[in-house]
C-alpha cells in the first residue's frame, strides 16, 4: 500500500504510537507508549511515565503518523522523523526539545538525535541505531498489505490508517496470556477486553487470520475452571465481572474466512463452559432470562454490559436485558452448529433448545407492542424500562425477530424521532430527551453497535438496510479521520459536536483525567471499519 496516503497537511493530536508485537517482543509494564500532542507539534510519552517532546520551529507542510513511526516535513528548514526501535526505545532525528520528564523515562541527545526510553530498560548506545533501517522495518508490514478500498481517496486514507492503528494494538504473549493479544488502545486502557477482542478479530480475519485466531484464544487464557471469563485481562490480573458473550460468534466469523475444525474443537469445551457460566450465574430471578451485573458507580453502573453509563441502568437494580439475552441466544445457536460439525449430536440438541427457549422468552417478555421495539424489563418494578436504547435492535442477531418485527425495527431507523438521526444509530432514541446526553452510551453512536445491528438486518434478509447503515457509519469515520487523523471511540448522532468535544462519563476534561474525553485511535472502530470495507466487495 502507498504510505503517502497517511499524509496530512496539519499536525493533529491524540494519535497513539507504540512498538508492535508483530515486530518483536512487547513489554506490558515497561513498554513505551506515546501520542501526538494537541497543543503543539510534538509527542507526549504516556507510559511507563511522562515526558514531552516538542519539535520547535516547524511550519508543517505534511505530516505522516503511523502507529510506530512518524515524519514531519516543514515548508522550510529541517524536518523531524522518528521510529520505535523496540518496545522500550523511540529514536527521534531533527529539532527536538525534551520537557517535563519524570524518573521513569530516560533520554540522551547527540548529533541532532534524541533517544527516549523506559529507564528500567534504557540502552544509551541505541542512539546510534540505523534510523533509515528502522523506518523501513516499521513500514514494511503496511507496504505489504493488499486490502483495497474502491471508494474515495478519503476512504483509502482511512483504510491505511486503520491498518496502521491495528498493527500497534498487538502484544506478544506475557505472563498469564499465552497467545498474541490485542488492546482497545495502548493508552489509557492497555489491557485486553473480552468483547473488544472479538471485534478486533472480526477485522483482523481479513488481514491475518492466524492472528485473529490467536486473539480469540488469548481471551480464554484467563478462563477459570468454572467457565467464567473476565471482562478485562492483563498479564497478571483478571477482573471479577464478565462482558457480552460474543466469543462463539467471533470464532464462527473467523472460521468463515479460513475454516479450521481443529481450532474449533479446541475451543468448543471452553466456549460451552463460558456460556454455561452465564446461564447459571446471571439468571438471578430464575425466570429464564439473564440480567447484567449492575454496580453502584454512577459513572459505570454496568461495566459488564459494555454500556458503562447507559441510562438503562440509572435506577434499575435487576433488568432482564435485551442485549444480554440476544447475545446469549446467538452463542447457543453457534454452539449448536459447532456441535453438529464435531459430531456431538446430543450437545447440538441441548444448545438448539437453549437458543429456541431464549428467543421465545425474548419475544414473550421483551417485545413492547406499544413501542414496536425490544425493551429491557425491570424485574423489581415489574414493568418495561422507560429507556429506548440501541440495544433494542440486537434480537436481530440471534434470529428472535420475525420478518414483521425486523421490518418494524427498520422503520425506526427512518424515524428521526427515534433512531433515524443524522448519524444512526444513537444509543438512546432521539425523542427520549429525559435520558439523552452527548456522553458515551447516553446518546452518541458506537461503531460496534452499528456493526451488530447491520449484521442482524442482513441476517433477516434486509441487506439494503444493513448496507445503508454501514455506509453512513463509514462516511462519518472517514470524515472525522480527514479532520483529525484518528479513529474515535464514539460519534455524535446529530453530527453537531465533533468527537473530541463530546462528554465522557459526565464531562469533557482530558486535562483532569484521560477517561473524561472520547478515546482516540480506538481499536474496534478501526477493525470494524476494515470489515465494513471488505463487506462491500
Amino acid at each position: 500500500m502507498d504510505l503517502n496516503r497517511l499524509r496530512h497537511s496539519n499536525w493533529t493530536g491524540g494519535q497513539l504510537l507504540a512498538f508492535s508485537g508483530l515486530d518483536g517482543p512487547t513489554d506490558y509494564d515497561n513498554g513505551l507508549t506515546a501520542r501526538t500532542a494537541f497543543e503543539s507539534c510534538g509527542i507526549d510519552v504516556k507510559l511507563p511515565g511522562n515526558c514531552k517532546l516538542r519539535f520547535p520551529g516547524q511550519t508543517v507542510d505534511s505530516v505522516l503518523v503511523a502507529g510506530d513511526f512518524f515524519e514531519v516535513q516543514p515548508k522550510t528548514g529541517s524536518g523531524v522523523r522518528g521510529a520505535f526501535l523496540d518496545a522500550h526505545h523511540l529514536l527521534v532525528e531533527g529539532p527536538c526539545e525534551v520537557l517535563e520528564r519524570d524518573d521513569t523515562i530516560a533520554c540522551v541527545s547527540k548529533g541532532g538525535r534524541v533517544l527516549v526510553g523506559a529507564t528500567a530498560c534504557f540502552k544509551e548506545g541505541m542512539i546510534a541505531a540505523d534510523l533509515d533501517a528502522a523506518l523501513a522495518e516499521r513500514s514494511n508490514w503496511l507496504h505489504q498489505q493488499n486490502l483495497s478500498s474502491t471508494g474515495s481517496p478519503s476512504s483509502q486514507r482511512a483504510l491505511l490508517k486503520a491498518l496502521s492503528l491495528m498493527k500497534t494494538q498487538v502484544f506478544t504473549p506475557e505472563g498469564n496470556i499465552r497467545h498474541r493479544w490485542t488492546t482497545p488502545d495502548r493508552w489509557p486502557h492497555r489491557g485486553m477486553w473480552l468483547w473488544d477482542s472479538v471485534f478486533h478479530a472480526i477485522g483482523w480475519r481479513h488481514v491475518d487470520v492466524g492472528l485473529a485466531r490467536e486473539m480469540l484464544s488469548a481471551v480464554f487464557d484467563a478462563q477459570r475452571e468454572d467457565g467464567f471469563v473476565p471482562h478485562c485481562i492483563t498479564p497478571s490480573t483478571g477482573s471479577s465481572i464478565t462482558q457480552p458473550p460474543i466469543l462463539a460468534l467471533g470464532v464462527k466469523l473467523v472460521s468463515e474466512v479460513a475454516p479450521d475444525e481443529a481450532w474449533i474443537e479446541t475451543l468448543y469445551p471452553k466456549l460451552c463452559a463460558y456460556v454455561a457460566w452465564d446461564l447459571a450465574h446471571r439468571d438471578t430471578d430464575g425466570e429464564g432470562l439473564v440480567e447484567w451485573f449492575i454496580e453502584g458507580d454512577p459513572l459505570c453502573r454496568s461495566g459488564e454490559s459494555g454500556m458503562d453509563n447507559s441510562p438503562r441502568f440509572d435506577s434499575a437494580t435487576q433488568l432482564d436485558a435485551v442485549d444480554f439475552n440476544a447475545f446469549l441466544a446467538s452463542e447457543c445457536e453457534v454452539l449448536a452448529d459447532f456441535a453438529v460439525l464435531l459430531g456431538l449430536h446430543e450437545d447440538a440438541m441441548k444448545w438448539k433448545a437453549h437458543h429456541e427457549r431464549l428467543c421465545r422468552l425474548i419475544n414473550e417478555r421483551l417485545w413492547s407492542d406499544e413501542n414496536r421495539f425490544y425493551m429491557d424489563y425491570d424485574v423489581d418494578r415489574e414493568a418495561f424500562s422507560p429507556v429506548l436504547a440501541s440495544s433494542g435492535f440486537l434480537p436481530l442477531i440471534c434470529g428472535a425477530a420475525s420478518p414483521k418485527q425486523a421490518s418494524q425495527l427498520a422503520g425506526h431507523l427512518r424515524d428521526p424521532e427515534l433512531f433515524g438521526t443524522a448519524l444512526p444509530v444513537p444509543s438512546v432514541a432521539a425523542k427520549d430527551v429525559g435520558h439523552y446526553a452527548k456522553d458515551m452510551w447516553r446518546g452518541p453512536v458506537w461503531v460496534n453497535l452499528n456493526w451488530l445491528i447491520a449484521y442482524g438486518f442482513e441476517r433477516t434478509g434486509l441487506r439494503d438496510v444493513a448496507d445503508e447503515l454501514r455506509n453512513k457509519t463509514m462516511r462519518e469515520i472517514e470524515k472525522m479521520h480527514e479532520q483529525y487523523g484518528t479513529f474515535f471511540e464514539f460519534y455524535d448522532d446529530q453530527q453537531v459536536v465533533d468527537p473530541p468535544r463530546l462528554l465522557r462519563k459526565g464531562k469533557c476534561a482530558p486535562e483532569e483525567h484521560p477517561y473524561h474525553q472520547v478515546f482516540h485511535d480506538y481499536g474496534w472502530t478501526a477493525t470494524l471499519y476494515v470489515d465494513m470495507v471488505c463487506s462491500q466487495g
